[in-house]
């Protein structure tokens, strides 16, 4: 967490949140650090760390169990999935492919680079 970014601090927890969902670091049912141990651990306010979380249940990726706390809602990294999905192609993708054409790269080399790129990536998971 980078306290002296221009992103405010609730949404680099939320964000780091959503990155562990992705990456499976949090799975479904597992609890999350509390208001508390946010506040220490970062010296941030408690409030700071609730305003994510009121944010991350909302979009349904954490659930509170009173007096249990925060935990990965049921299916969270499916609904983070999509919902990346759709933001990834309808700006990022589109707009590399944008630049990609700008640039004079046709469309068979855009697939080329992508399916090298596609098979560096299955060789790294492969290595994990």
């Amino acid at each position: 967490m980078e306290l002296d970014s221009t992103t405010p601090i609730y949404k680099q927890i939320a964000d780091d949140i959503r990155h562990q969902i992705l990456i499976r670091a949090l799975t479904d049912g597992d609890r999350v650090m509390s208001t508390t141990q946010y506040a220490t651990s970062y010296r941030i306010n408690p409030a700071t760390a609730a305003k994510a979380f009121a944010q991350l249940i909302e979009e349904g990726l954490l659930v509170k169990r009173r007096g249990l706390g925060m935990f990965v809602a049921e299916g969270a990294r499916d609904r983070l999935i999509a919902a990346e999905y759709t933001g990834f192609i309808d700006q990022t993708f589109s707009a590399v492919v944008r630049q990609a054409f700008a640039l004079g790269i046709d469309a068979n080399t855009l697939i080329e680079h992508i399916r090298a790129i596609s098979a560096e990536g299955a060789t790294d998971q492969t290595k994990e």
